[in-house]
């Protein structure tokens, strides 16, 4: 029995658009938990169970102490509901989201990815690692969670109660990456894994040395900060800002290395440095990925199709599309990816933030994936990765740069009387896809620049890409002046 609406304990602050995160214990302890757990039964995993058996669901979680305990009251709000549970204990993301696709079953990581050690949160996908999001269940698991914490969580009966088992599937992720790229034969690499004390730090010796007794590789790991600590005592595991890739850039000069790898708290985005410490722009990695998968794709005779978000460089799919590869442009957001990827039976998708998703790894995003096609491809050849990596960098891009202002609308209603109504930079293609996106790709000078708002804060986020920096320079400078008009930034 469902509270009405008018009494149901609100949670939006909590469940958002393509997740759980939240403060522990204010907006996120065991009772939520449990009650997410349950809601997440009735609305996902009951509904798609199709067999006689039990259905049943894979749980793992991070590094952060406070995981455990919510790890054990989201199953016991499953089993209350006659689900039964596996839970593979310590994982990364895309651990759990191998543990979903090889099995068959729904599945919830325990993870507040790169956010500081306070934070908790819940990453939900049905079977096979389909993503559950605003418009895919997540919206209604919300409001059944309120409802049942304003009241209770119905059980069924003790004989129909869920299970509660733990097992490890650690090996099984290993050899799995290892079936998707062969290392084996690729020259000696010397590498600089930074896991932030984080879940690569868990990862990356199972799939990239031989802590999961796989075979040695001709790789020579530098660890800077395996530990997993959920406090994350030397910095946050947010390779997106730049200080935080600092040590790692360090780390690659002092040990001459090839190159280094950034993973976030939970591993499943890759950030890349080159062998100078100079980082690799996560588009010139969507691009270099890219080519290898559509070139597998076509040789097996199959018309590639590639995701890529709208603030994506242009190099994307300029050289994708040369390579024969069908490219489709979507929002920002992990659930619109994995939406696009499966719509399309993409081989291949990547963000600016650094997630990369494939076909292979059951439509889903994966750090570990990722970087293993940047070991191959720059161990298959003998340049350094400056050189490789040039050809997919030839553009000027500004990064995402953040302005906070009292009136959004107004703002971008200044930005779009200037571009669009005044034309004031001549004639320009404009789409409101995901925000406000103004190109003059087609022209001279070529440039292009997205503004969308936070779902969640007064901000207006810019990203701009040009031919040259100094195209790219004035056009940032002129709609940041237009945006912070009021004297907000």
């Amino acid at each position: 029995m469902t509270s009405p609406a008018s009494e149901r304990v609100d949670l939006t602050a909590l469940i958002k658009a393509y997740d759980v995160r939240g403060l522990v214990p204010s907006e996120l302890n065991p009772s939520v938990a449990r009650a997410i757990g349950a809601a997440f039964a009735d609305v996902v995993v009951l509904p798609e169970a199709t067999s006689t058996d039990r259905p049943r669901v894979v749980i793992a979680n991070d590094m952060r102490p406070s995981g455990p305990e919510l790890v054990a009251a989201f199953a016991d709000g499953l089993a209350a509901r006659g689900v039964d549970v596996l839970r593979i204990g310590l994982a990364s993301t895309d651990g759990l989201y191998f543990a979903s696709g090889s099995l068959g079953i729904p599945g919830a990581m325990f993870t507040a990815s790169h956010n500081p050690a306070q934070y908790n949160g819940i990453k939900l996908c049905r079977a096979g690692a389909r993503p559950v999001g605003q418009d895919s269940g997540l919206t209604t698991v919300r409001e059944l969670a309120g409802d049942y914490l304003a009241g209770s969580v119905p059980e069924v009966d003790a004989a129909q109660r869920g299970s509660v088992e733990d097992g490890d599937l650690l090996a099984e992720y290993a050899s799995f990456l290892r079936s998707l790229v062969d290392l084996s034969g690729i020259r000696p690499l010397k590498v600089v894994v930074d896991a932030g004390n984080g879940m690569g730090g868990f990862t990356a010796p199972a799939v990239l040395g031989a802590g999961a007794g796989l075979p040695e590789l001709p790789l020579d790991i530098v660890p800077l900060y395996f530990e997993l600590d959920g406090t994350f005592p030397n910095h946050e595991a947010n390779p997106l800002e730049p200080e935080n890739l600092r040590d790692l850039q360090a780390a690659v000069v002092e040990h001459d290395a090839d190159l280094g790898l950034a993973f976030d708290g939970d591993a499943d985005r890759c950030f890349v440095i080159d062998e100078h410490g100079d980082p690799v722009s996560p588009s010139a990695i969507t691009a270099l990925v890219g080519l290898r998968e559509v070139e597998r794709e076509r040789a097996a005779g199959r018309t590639p199709t590639v995701i890529h978000n709208l603030i994506t460089s242009q190099v994307v799919p300029d050289l994708l599309t040369a390579a024969g590869a069908t490219t489709v442009r979507t929002r920002v957001g992990h659930s619109f990816i994995k939406a696009e990827m499966a719509q399309n039976d993409a081989v291949f998708g990547g963000e600016h933030s650094a997630h990369y998703y494939f076909r292979d790894f059951f439509f889903a995003d994966t750090g570990m994936l990722a970087a293993m096609h940047v070991l191959a491809a720059l161990g298959g050849q003998p340049h350094p990765l400056s050189a490789l990596s040039e050809q997919f960098q030839p553009y000027s891009a500004s990064g995402e740069i953040n302005s906070r202002v009292t009136d959004v609308a107004a703002a971008r209603a200044r930005v779009v009387e200037a571009y669009v109504t005044q034309q004031g930079a001549g004639p320009v293609q404009v789409d409101e896809l995901d925000g406000l996106t103004v190109s003059h790709w087609d022209g001279h000078p070529q440039w292009w620049f997205n503004l969308r708002a936070s779902n969640t804060e007064p901000l207006l986020r810019l990203n701009v890409e040009a031919a040259d920096e100094d195209i790219m320079e004035k056009v940032r400078d002129d709609v940041l002046a237009l945006v912070r008009q009021d004297g907000e930034g």
